[in-house]
């Protein structure tokens, strides 16, 4: 009886450092987080802090299959901090704030003092810049240009009223889990619920929109989100954890952070006001028509086979227009748009003819045609 008593306790033992030794390779396979709960080590952050890292896990996706439930070391915790901290640092992308004139110059937007004085201090402070102004000042153009001028890839969110978090910022693929459950099903391992839930809601079925995409990017990247003010309010509350922190929350896999944060540039209208929590976070810039001089320094940047003399012509006419009561002031844009339909009709001068003959190049209702030809005495 002794013996066998002995021979039970001497397996028992080397069961127990089988075990310990299981759950040493379950720990490196699997990161530790908050709550017990556990994520593939691949979707953990890497030595070099290049791949997003995933700091809490919720939910029941990324369970502990091996059925046990080991502290966080204070070790792995405290070497975890010290990579979250090398997360999401921002290196900046400008040296100075002539730098920022001449590198969006060359990128072909004319910026004055202020814009690149702005510029400069969203990039060194690493905060979101927010453009305000009337449509067509040039809001979108900037951060196009300043994807241009930083050699990055833009990344635009257009908002809409009913914009949602599932075109915003994730949506899972339905089709494609619902067809992955069909196969498991019907296969001969015959899978449980539970392996077949934790599989399909992993990185192969995510979506990511335009939010997650931009935080998931290694590379240099600007967030466009424009015309803010556009969306439903419920929309900012999902901004705020983007711009505050730089980071995406999803449920089922846990909270994914920059590990390069971009350039977000929001635009609006001021079609309504946006709420302090979402302006606190972001730097401002107000936008409006530019001065007569800028105006015709555009056109003859971006038409310059237009003669000096028309494009001065073409800027006050436009200007004039401005000042009427119309639905929808000429924008820079659509200034363009006539300085190259004046090139392409072979225009010198613009003559009350000319003026009549193409007006619908830069005024969109016919009500504000009509003021026009009223107020410029084109009838």
């Amino acid at each position: 009886m002794q013996d066998d008593l002995s021979r039970a306790r001497a397996v028992g033992a080397e069961q127990g450092e089988d075990f310990a030794a299981i759950n040493g390779e379950r720990d490196a396979a699997y990161g530790l987080v908050s709550g017990g709960s556990r994520v593939p080590a691949m979707q953990a952050v890497d030595d070099d802090g290049a791949t997003p890292l995933l700091l809490s896990g919720v939910g029941r996706v990324g369970r502990d299959r091996c059925h046990g439930r080991g502290p966080l070391l204070a070790g792995r915790r405290a070497a975890r901090r010290r990579r979250v901290l090398q997360m999401g640092q921002h290196s900046p992308q400008f040296g100075s704030v002539a730098d920022v004139a001449q590198r969006l110059a060359a990128a072909g937007y004319l910026a004055d003092a202020a814009i690149a004085t702005t510029v400069f201090l969203a990039d060194r402070l690493a905060k979101p810049l927010l453009v305000e102004g009337p449509a067509g000042v040039g809001k979108t153009e900037l951060a196009k240009a300043l994807a241009t001028a930083t050699d990055a890839e833009l990344i635009r969110l257009q908002c809409y009223e009913g914009l949602d978090e599932a075109r915003a910022l994730y949506e899972w693929n339905y089709k494609k889990q619902l067809l992955r459950i069909q196969v498991s099903t019907g296969s001969a391992t015959g899978e449980s619920w539970d392996e077949v839930h934790d599989d399909i809601f992993t990185e192969e079925f995510l979506l990511a929109r335009p939010l997650l995409a931009a935080i998931r990017r290694t590379g240099p990247t600007v967030l466009l989100i424009d015309e803010t003010d556009k969306a439903d309010v419920e929309v900012e509350g999902l901004l705020l954890e983007v711009l505050s922190d730089f980071q995406v929350t999803v449920p089922e896999l846990g909270t994914i952070v920059a590990s390069r944060r971009p350039i977000v540039v929001l635009t609006s209208n001021a079609t309504r006001e946006l709420s302090e929590a979402l302006k606190r976070r972001c730097l401002y810039l107000a936008l409006d028509y530019p001065s007569a001089e800028r105006e015709r320094e555009i056109v003859q940047a971006k038409v310059p086979d237009l003669a000096p003399k028309l494009a001065e012509q073409l800027v006050g006419t436009v200007r004039a227009l401005r000042a009427l009561e119309l639905k929808k002031s000429p924008s820079i844009a659509e200034t363009l748009d006539w300085a190259h339909t004046l090139l392409a009709l072979g225009l010198t001068t613009l003559d009350e003819a000319a003026v009549k003959s193409t007006l619908g190049v830069v005024l969109k209702h016919a009500s504000d045609q009509e003021r026009a030809a009223t107020e410029l005495r084109l009838n």
